[in-house]
């Protein structure tokens, strides 16, 4: 088949490289033409373990096209996949601007019958009406099948997620088009679900609610065993192994971000909204979060006495560990709040100091070492989880710190560990180790 994968974002970059991988010749049109002579160069757009070395090895073999020609990228097509960024409007719901116009692109250049399918995350009755649309604006004679095929892509991990994923979902009514998806991933053997368009497309929503609803949930639980006197590690690890319940996303901790599960729960209240069906658990799990992002800078500055001109140094930049995304990041707000205080902040994390120096340009310093962020800093925050965080050696902070006193957003450490150095040290929803409490060996 010839397929074209439009986007060369998160899901369709990856998604492009990896179905060469599976030895399939693929296309990716993008509109941004400095993006596209970038990956023509071999060097890819986005941070993501793995994906530098199989994009070589992909234009290598000659199995990966890139081009800004829609004519190119759609007129042969046999199967095309969407995968546009669907950002939030300022009301929540999801901007189907992108995806409107790729819409518009490939059917004014298709010229033969195609199966559409949408990875983009969108409301239910979009693809519904991609159907009208393409309907109304290509000859009668050609048939074109639309598919929902959401992602399941976590950043980070998303190749290892493509290969061996929990389950891919084909919505469609057109049986034929269900057939050619199936054939295409059965080299998987990952379980593959056939549904109705509507359902997939709720699907990808109802799963990233439920996701964000497991870590506010662990979150609140966390609040309370600060004030009771329990240990949220021991807690989260006792309720996880409730085979009804798992253990996975009950890490406590300074809440969500990224891509998806921000915009994807507002656009669900919105969805609801919208059906006359008031999402109130929902509400309240984006309200949680919105409180967790700032749990950091409340717990420094009552640590510290306040937080003027201390030295801070914010460790993790990124939403998560392996990527360099920072949308939606704790430490958007962390930096913002910080700032606000007069501290004076350096930042570490190993691949997205770019991309925060593009928002906050010489209001922070930037180091891509950590030793260089904990040098005589009063404070440390903690708000990613990267193993070069989690594997340092905790009797640095005492050695390199005018003050070892370290906030930890991610609850990176055991405590343990913590005890058996001279650090104050303050997580979530454990007790606070102060360094006074130290026993003398």
């Amino acid at each position: 088949m010839r397929i074209t994968v439009v986007g060369t974002g998160y899901v369709g970059l990856i998604t492009s490289i990896c179905l060469c991988e599976m030895g399939h010749a693929v296309t990716n049109i993008d509109i941004d033409a400095k993006r596209i002579t970038q990956l023509n160069n071999g060097r890819s757009v986005i941070y993501e373990p793995g994906l530098q070395q199989l994009l070589e090895k992909s234009l290598k073999n000659r199995r990966l096209f890139f081009t800004i020609d829609p004519r190119f990228a759609y007129a042969q097509a046999d199967l095309i996949f969407i995968a546009v960024g669907t950002p939030e409007n300022p009301d929540g719901t999801a901007n189907l601007s992108f995806l409107q116009e790729a819409v518009y692109a490939i059917a004014a250049h298709i010229e033969k019958d195609v199966i559409i399918c949408t990875k983009s995350t969108v409301p239910v009755g979009t693809n519904e009406r991609i159907a009208e649309m393409i309907k109304d604006m290509t000859p009668s004679q050609l048939h074109v099948s639309i598919v929902s095929n959401p992602e399941f892509l976590r950043e980070g991990s998303a190749i290892n997620d493509f290969f061996h994923g929990d389950r891919i979902v084909i919505g469609t009514e057109d049986s034929k088009a269900a057939s050619v998806l199936q054939e295409l991933y059965a080299p998987l053997n990952t379980e593959i679900m056939v549904t109705d368009i509507r359902s997939a497309e709720m699907i990808k929503y109802a799963s990233n609610a439920f996701l964000a609803t497991k870590i506010s949930f662990i979150n609140e639980i966390a609040a309370i065993c600060e004030k009771v006197g329990a240990d949220i590690s021991q807690v989260a690890d006792g309720i996880g192994k409730d085979k009804r319940i798992g253990s996975s996303f009950l890490n406590a901790g300074i809440g969500y971000g990224g891509s998806c599960f921000p915009k994807d729960t507002k656009a669900l209240v919105q969805l609801a909204g919208h059906v006359d069906h008031p999402f109130e658990l929902l509400e309240a799990v984006i309200g949680v979060n919105n409180r967790q992002h700032t749990l950091a800078v409340a717990k420094a500055k009552e640590a510290a006495g306040g937080l003027e001109g201390k030295r801070v140094a914010l460790l993790g930049l990124a939403f998560k560990p392996n990527t360099d995304d920072i949308r939606e990041a704790p430490s958007l707000t962390i930096l913002k709040m910080l700032i606000q205080e007069n501290a004076d902040v350096i930042a570490y994390d190993p691949a997205a100091t770019l991309n925060i120096q593009r928002l906050f340009g010489n209001e922070i310093e930037y180091t891509e070492n950590l030793e260089t962020a904990l040098k005589n800093a009063d404070l440390a925050i903690i708000a990613t989880e990267w193993e070069s965080i989690t594997k340092f050696p905790l009797v640095k902070y005492a050695e390199l710190m005018k003050a070892p006193l370290v906030i930890d957003g991610r609850n990176c450490y055991s405590l343990s560990d913590i005890e058996r150095h001279s650090i104050t040290y303050i997580s979530v929803g454990r007790s606070p180790h102060l360094q006074s409490a130290i026993a003398k060996v």
